[in-house]
């Protein structure tokens, strides 16, 4: 059903006013009730999510559609509990709204607190995901958000399914206002959707390079997201060799499309003969294949072919991975800085020390130490669920839960004090008494 995207924004805004004043007890019924929802109409959620899947079929077979979108569209009913599961994970989260961050007394009286509260309206633009409907919903509503969501059109009947449902069970509370969630659809939704900055305080694009980049290049609402996932593994000198090889098999075979598969493994030089033969033909016996630098290619004996410059910067995405001969630290940490795309890198080292500098040094969201890459997300972090992963540096940084769902105001209490009785002859002072309890 198309509907007016401008009209749903300003009702979206009146219920985000709603749902700021959510309970905690109101909100965690209308997530249980989402949960179960999900569980009980399993079936018909399969039923609208056949039709999709074997539209997505007909583009595969065209070369519309890559075989991996299609099996992140596709429903199964181990992956409808998994969604509810997540629901309920996010039910279990602490309330983040109206928290104190801050207390300070600045003067008798006179008091200021920093308190939590929500953006209001979010507008998610995601790909073929009905898990990321899902959680979006789920952590829009815990953090007393209102969510206007444009799935891919590949998930388009099970993307209306979803949000149907979740409304419903969420609006049976009663306290719950109609227009919670959005679903917002047709081809040029998401343009509209990107031009209501009067309305929409929040943009989260969920997919692809190029519609993250498509989507930071077409708004003036604020963006919270990552265009590329170029995560790296350097292998120091000192790094046990077996847990080296280990962990870079997780990385890249566990779930090589997600945005946080390691795509590059850099290699210090002094152990590249011994250990490269070793890592290639493990990786090849795991079906991965390898790219690798001049010097990669000289000390193994398994073929393959060079890596181009420009290719260090890419995210494969696939069972393919870059292998790089780096000059030691040094060299691993400008390769690092020149390619990288400030997700999530990892040294594997026995060496505390390079372990230390590699931490400190590295300009990413996520940097790691012997561990795999894959573990950059918001739920194996706790959070329940997340809306993706930022690496930019202003608000929320790495996997985004709930907190990176709410802002802050500054509330200032007092008894009649006047800028003035602070200036001039016999000014009163600030005291500025922080209450860190």
């Amino acid at each position: 059903m198309t509907i007016d995207i401008t009209s749903a924004a300003i009702a979206a805004k009146a219920a985000s006013k709603r749902l700021a004043i959510f309970d905690q007890r109101a909100k965690n019924d209308a997530l249980e009730r989402m949960a179960t929802a999900l569980e009980v109409s399993s079936a018909g959620l399969m039923a609208e999510n056949r039709q999709d899947v074997e539209n997505a079929k007909t583009q595969v077979t065209a070369g519309a559609l890559s075989s991996a979108a299609l099996a992140r569209l596709t429903l199964t009913p181990e992956k409808i509990l998994q969604m509810s599961a997540s629901v309920r994970a996010v039910r279990a989260l602490e309330d983040p709204v109206g928290r104190i961050l801050l207390q300070s007394e600045l003067d008798e009286g006179l008091e200021l607190k920093k308190i939590s509260c929500p953006f209001g309206v979010i507008a998610a633009i995601v790909e073929a995901r009905p898990d990321a409907v899902v959680q979006l919903s789920a952590l829009a509503l815990k953090s007393g958000n209102a969510l206007m969501i444009k799935a891919g059109a590949e998930i388009g009947r099970t993307a209306s399914a979803i949000v149907a449902l979740l409304s419903q069970a969420a609006e049976s509370v009663g306290e719950a206002p109609a227009s919670a969630f959005t679903h917002v659809e047709g081809r040029e939704a998401a343009r509209e959707l990107l031009a209501l900055h009067e309305y929409v305080d929040l943009m989260i694009p969920r997919g692809s390079a190029e519609l993250v980049r498509f989507v930071s290049t077409h708004t003036r609402i604020p963006v919270l997201g990552h265009a590329d996932g170029v995560c790296h593994i350097y292998v120091d000198a000192a790094a046990n060799r077996e847990m080296a090889i280990s962990l870079i098999l997780d990385s890249k075979t566990q779930a090589p499309s997600t945005c946080n598969a390691v795509e590059t493994v850099l290699v210090d030089a002094a152990i590249a003969g011994e250990f490269l033969p070793l890592l290639v033909d493990a990786l090849h016996a795991h079906k991965v294949k390898t790219r690798g630098c001049a010097m990669t290619r000289s000390v193994c004996r398994q073929q393959m072919e060079a890596v181009a410059q420009d290719e260090w910067r890419l995210e494969y995405g696939d069972l393919t991975l870059a292998i790089r001969v780096v000059n030691g630290l040094h060299g691993a940490l400008d390769h690092i800085e020149g390619f990288g795309s400030h997700h999530t890198d990892c040294i594997v080292t026995d060496d505390r020390s390079a372990a230390e500098r590699f931490l400190r040094e590295v300009d990413s969201a996520g940097v790691f130490h012997n561990v795999s890459t894959r573990f950059s997300d918001g739920y194996r972090y706790g959070f329940g669920a997340e809306v993706g992963i930022s690496t930019g540096k202003l608000h929320a940084r790495g996997p985004v839960g709930l907190e990176g769902l709410v802002t802050y105001k500054y509330v200032l209490s007092g008894k009649g004090h006047c800028v003035s009785q602070y200036s001039g002859p016999g000014a009163r002072r600030f005291q500025h008494e922080m209450n860190l309890s």
